[in-house]
């Protein structure tokens, strides 16, 4: 539920959040506006100020410069965008203060150090210049994210139980599903590419500038692994790939012909280890022919490779997938659920909102 995981591009907006500037901006129109305290206040939940500094701040930080420069109107959806975000941070911070759940100082050097570990102090000093962050910033970012954590754990994650009942109501109204066609192998994936850019999804903010910094970053992790670090602890901290990295590496199932005929080199390479093994660096290539180059490097785990057949109920892998994907699913509604809730007894006044309806309308 972070403000920074609904962030992901300046061209996108998601749909509920569109929807609910719309909803917005219908009620500015029929309640009429409301002047900011001063222009540097944006918004305020509960009487807190979220301030133009803020937004700045954040804008600069999700901006990718890889890309085309946005528009006057997609840089104003996406700083609309992004103050959502931020007043459901502040919404959710001050409920965590509320039930003593504030990240301690003693937390937040704890995860400074260990995000700290694999660097200099002049890379790190480097890679906060890069992403337009100072150390205070981070150290905010890292107690929101702990607070937040700590939130969810208490609300929302101590609050579901998966039952044997609801497992075997699921797996009876879906076994064809368990019934696997050809092999599936189940992944994990810590990657690292050499593009530059400011999107980073770890948990870490980490991001390799250049190949130097790639080889260097990828040789490091398998080092670690070697040494018997945990392969998801990694991923989620230093992985670079957008999809798996919020997942702790997590590729899920793949289907055999799928592998041999999108990269057989991976294919290979996966064939030769066991479940709970990761290959060797891999190189990730794209292109054909001249255009063919080198824009990463990565390191695959097999988790579980499943054959071909009809997966029996009483199998403890069975009914562990089914716990983890109703877990998954019961936690996604009760956030909803609960974020809803915050919205309803909080009291927002969105100015910025109001701003741009107003000029629009004119």
């Amino acid at each position: 539920m972070s403000s920074a995981s609904r962030v992901q591009g300046v061209r996108k907006f998601p749909a509920a959040v569109a929807a609910a500037v719309f909803s917005l901006s219908v009620a500015l129109s029929l309640s009429g506006c409301h002047p900011a305290p001063s222009p540097e206040v944006l918004a305020t939940v509960n009487g807190k100020e979220i301030l133009a500094s803020e937004l700045d701040r954040a804008y600069k930080q999700n901006l990718d410069a890889s890309a085309p420069a946005p528009s006057k109107e997609e840089a104003a959806i996406h700083r609309l965008n992004l103050l959502h975000g931020l007043i459901q941070d502040e919404i959710l911070q001050q409920r965590a203060a509320k039930l003593n759940l504030v990240a301690t100082d003693e937390e937040v050097d704890a995860k400074l150090t260990d995000l700290k570990a694999p660097y200099t102090q002049e890379e790190f000093d480097r890679q906060l210049k890069e992403r337009n962050q100072t150390l205070d910033d981070l150290r905010r970012d890292i107690r929101h994210q702990l607070t937040e954590s700590k939130l969810v754990n208490k609300e929302i994650q101590s609050k579901i139980n998966i039952t044997d009942a609801e497992i075997s109501t699921y797996y009876n109204a879906h076994k064809s599903e368990f019934n696997q066609i050809e092999p599936q192998y189940h992944l994990g994936l810590i990657r690292v590419t050499n593009q530059p850019s400011k999107q980073v999804t770890n948990l870490q903010n980490n991001k390799a500038g250049n190949d130097a910094e790639a080889k260097k970053k990828i040789q490091s992790l398998r080092s670690r692994l070697d040494t018997g670090e945990d392969f998801a602890s990694l991923a989620a901290r230093f992985s670079e790939d957008p999809v798996s990295s919020s997942n702790n590496g997590d590729l899920g199932f793949v289907y055999e012909s799928q592998l041999k005929t999108e990269d057989p080199a991976v294919f290979a390479a996966i064939s030769k280890i066991k479940p709970g093994q990761s290959t060797e660096i891999l190189p990730m290539i794209q292109g054909d022919g001249a255009s063919r180059k080198t824009v990463g490097y990565q390191i695959f785990m097999l988790i579980e490779k499943r054959p071909a057949g009809q997966r029996e109920m009483s199998d403890p892998r069975t009914q562990l997938g089914i716990r983890q994907l109703l877990r998954t699913n019961h936690a996604q509604l009760l956030q909803d659920a609960y974020l809803e809730m915050l919205y309803n007894d909080a009291k927002i006044h969105n100015y910025l909102a109001e701003q741009i309806y107003k000029n629009g309308a004119n």
